[in-house]
């Protein structure tokens, strides 16, 4: 089955709402009222004619300035959010259906009280389309309750907001892409048997971003052809004109390049679909940006430091041994390159441990954090974290000279600078 190309046409998809709105608009505005006046002539409004030219000339200049505001709050919106936390987050802040169904109501209201003016006093017999009114009022009600959705929205821009948000993402991924740790251990991607390579696949055009790979159509493609599939780019890897892609081995035929690239999906940035390092990496930079000298905000690098625990702590209990895919038959038949567990403890912990090796916050922290996962994951991924529990006490050597500063950055704090963790008591 072909992967849903959700994110190729994003940003069409985020104009396009608007436009059917005012689409239907327009038509409803012009067919309606006309069915209604030549089938269903009794049907009229008690209102007068001057005073349904005066609601529907305000509406229609109220919307318009109201369509204005929502455009303002947009931009503001993601603005901050590129400013405060990460520009790889305006995206999602900007892809918030809720704006654009917001945007498309408004500009329908406008749209519609316009061309509802045309029925008004028809022909000059006085009269005022009941359905006309009725549709206005609906449209301004669900003006209302989308105005108070788009209000809402921007209490999403708080920081502890954005963190569970990042923070879901890659919960979400997690749980669907890696086995639980019960399953049986796999001892990495087999090496390719010998075989002739049948074809390599190079990338042609503008430069992107690999947001995910059709893994059960490649796996059934290799299955059909006889052949071994190896794809030599991972999910978040940018590719540039000529990068190879992938590479066909075996004795059978080789696919159609068509159907190969079809099953990688390819976009201007990265997303979250199979790419669980990408969650981290947004918390990290949240952080990082929160401990550069200009903001100056070691609390909220703590505060991005629970997430990245809850993700690890959900990592490190998952099969991450997920490259090698195999037929009904059992015969290997694809390749590709996952994180290891390293790669995402070295994301999560190196940059932040460097830009924050002077605050005695974030350190002791990042020791809570390291030794948290110590005791509640699995023995297979406790020498990785003691290796990162040498590293911060390096780290904290290294970056305070004064004794009594090197003890207190030393000590286990979930809070950053709120309690000591106590020691378990001797028996």
């Amino acid at each position: 089955m072909f992967l849903k190309r959700r994110f190729r046409n994003t940003q069409i998809t985020v104009w396009l709402i608007p436009l059917l709105y005012a689409t239907a608009a327009l038509l409803f505005g012009f067919t309606v009222p006309r069915l209604a006046h030549s089938h269903f002539p009794g049907f009229v409004s008690s209102i007068s004619v001057s005073a349904a030219i005066g609601i529907y000339s305000a509406v229609a200049s109220g919307m318009i300035a109201l369509t204005g505001i929502v455009f303002s709050l947009t931009f503001v919106m993601v603005q901050f959010s590129a400013t405060a936390y990460s520009p790889r987050l305006v995206l999602w802040i900007a892809r918030d259906r809720v704006i654009s169904h917001a945007i498309g109501v408004f500009t329908a209201t406008f749209l519609y009280a316009l061309a509802a003016l045309a029925w008004v006093d028809r022909g000059g017999t006085g009269r005022v389309p009941l359905v006309g009114i009725g549709v206005l009022a609906g449209l301004l009600i669900f003006s209302v309750v989308l105005f108070i959705c788009l209000i809402q929205r921007v209490g999403k821009l708080q920081v502890n907001r954005m963190f569970i948000f990042t923070g879901d993402q890659g919960r979400e991924i997690i749980e669907n892409l890696y086995p639980p740790f019960e399953t049986s251990a796999s001892s990495g991607p087999p090496p390719i048997p010998l075989a002739t390579c049948l074809m390599t696949l190079l990338y042609r055009g503008h430069p992107r971003v690999v947001q995910a790979v059709d893994i059960p159509f490649m796996t059934e493609l290799a299955s059909k052809n006889d052949c071994i599939i190896d794809v030599l780019v991972s999910v978040g890897d940018a590719v540039l004109d000529s990068t190879p892609l992938l590479r066909v081995f075996g004795a059978g035929s080789s696919p159609s390049e068509k159907s190969l690239r079809y099953a990688i999906e390819l976009g201007a940035e990265r997303t979250f679909e199979q790419d669980p390092k990408y969650a981290i990496r947004l918390l990290v930079d949240i952080a990082i940006k929160a401990l550069s000298p200009a903001v100056n905000d070691p609390t909220t690098a703590v505060q991005a430091l629970d997430q990245i625990e809850d993700l690890l702590i959900r990592l490190g209990r998952r099969r991450l041994e997920i490259g090698a895919f195999r037929d009904v038959q059992g015969r290997l038949r694809f390749l590709i390159g996952f994180p290891s567990w390293e790669d995402f403890l070295r994301l999560a912990f190196d940059e932040i441990r460097l830009y924050g090796a002077a605050s005695v916050q974030v350190m002791r922290r990042m020791k809570a954090l390291v030794t948290e996962l110590i005791e509640v994951l699995p023995e297979e991924r406790r020498p990785a974290l003691q290796n990162w529990q040498e590293r911060l006490r390096s780290t904290v050597d290294r970056s305070f000279s004064d004794q009594q500063d090197k003890l207190e950055a030393s000590v286990a704090d979930r809070q950053g600078l709120g309690s000591s963790r106590r020691n378990a008591p001797e028996s």
